[in-house]
């Protein structure tokens, strides 16, 4: 090897390892480069694949379930429509029940003249009857004056009649307006049953009524007197328990009016005629009738015919208050004391209009003095 080959090969071997190294990497990039992808294959669409068949079992005879009836709705039940009201009963006139004093009678007009013992009886039975001491002397004075009493009841029932009179005991009414009635009494008299069988018969009549509950003291005597508007077809005016009983009269006449109502009946509370404050309240009711309506066609007074003496003491005391006009005497029947309607009237000229003979609607009858004469002498027909 030449000097200058030597020389070179320092050089020449760097070189060639260079090219070497060049060509290598040259080498693995193309080796590296990325193949394209083959063509994907063509897949074909799958073939719609028919439902499975449904195998059908053999046939057999299946027995039918027994069939249960169909379930029917249970039917509503049918109902009636209501009948309509009955109309009430009408008022049937009542029968004279009074008891008599006949018996008593009847042994002493046994001849044709009556002894001085006899007078007397006559004097006591009469005066059990509560004829009333006044009423009874002058009765017996005039029978005694007789020159002929060979029939001792027919003269007896003569003086009788006689001192009952003969005024006007129908009740008064007002022409083409409504008309006012006042009810007063003491307690237990009987004022609503009364008004109750008052409001029949004006039904009865074809008039329209209203009843005012001017009792606002009473437990329940509002519901009583309701009961009687129903019985009766009656319109109600009422207040709650305790009210002033002149603003249930104001608003009774009020409403009487707005209605045009026929007739329209107050009902008081029981009071006795000891009680000054509470006659003055009956005054009150009385002031304010006489101011909305002129003056009241009826003041009715209800007496117990049981009372004896007591009874006449307590029209003079509503009379000097209220201004009685008419009695109506209850509980006739089954009592021997009806001469209380001789007594009232010979004091007082106060007519007995009306008088009750039991608790039924109808048991309220006008107030007839020969009927009435006869029962209490036990004189039948």
């Amino acid at each position: 090897m030449t000097p200058l080959a030597v020389s070179i090969l320092p050089i020449l071997i760097p070189a060639i390892v260079v090219v070497l190294v060049l060509v290598g990497f040259v080498g693995v990039r193309s080796r590296r480069r990325v193949r394209p992808a083959p063509p994907a294959e063509r897949v074909a669409p799958p073939e719609a694949v028919a439902p499975p068949r449904e195998v059908e079992a053999p046939a057999r005879e299946v027995q039918a379930p027994p069939r249960v009836p169909e379930a029917r709705a249970p039917e509503a039940p049918e109902i009636e429509a209501p009948p309509p009201p009955e109309p009430p009963p009408p008022v049937v006139a009542p029968r004279r029940r009074v008891r008599s004093i006949g018996a008593s009678l009847a042994r002493l007009f046994k001849g044709t003249a009556l002894t001085e013992q006899e007078w007397e009886e006559l004097e006591e039975v009469l005066l059990r009857a509560d004829v009333g001491v006044a009423a009874t002397q002058r009765i017996v004075g005039a029978m005694r004056s007789r020159r002929d009493v060979a029939d001792g009841m027919a003269a007896l029932k003569d003086e009788l009649v006689s001192a009952l009179g003969h005024p006007d005991r129908s009740l008064k009414t007002k022409p083409g307006g409504t008309t006012v009635w006042l009810i007063t009494g003491v307690n237990g008299v009987g004022k609503t049953t009364t008004i109750g069988k008052l409001a029949a018969q004006l039904r009865d009549e074809g008039r329209s009524v209203v009843l005012a509950a001017a009792d606002t003291f009473r437990a329940a005597a509002d519901q009583q007197l309701e009961r009687w508007a129903e019985l009766s077809g009656a319109d109600i005016v009422k207040h709650a328990p305790g009210a002033d009983p002149a603003a249930v009269v104001y608003d009774g006449v009020a409403a009487a009016k707005a209605r045009a109502r026929d007739v329209l009946i107050v009902d008081t509370a029981g009071r006795l005629q000891t009680k000054k404050n509470l006659m003055e309240e009956l005054g009150k009711i009385r002031r304010i009738l006489d101011r909305e309506t002129g003056a009241p066609e009826e003041v009715l007074l209800v007496l117990d015919a049981t009372t004896g003496q007591n009874g006449v003491a307590q029209a003079r005391a509503f009379a000097e208050v209220a201004g009685i006009t008419g009695i109506v005497l209850t509980k006739l029947d089954g009592t021997a004391k009806g001469g209380i309607v001789i007594a009232v009237q010979q004091e007082l000229g106060i007519p007995v209009k009306l008088v009750g003979l039991g608790e039924g609607i109808g048991d309220l009858a006008s107030f007839d003095p020969d009927g009435f004469v006869d029962d209490l002498l036990g004189i039948t027909a």
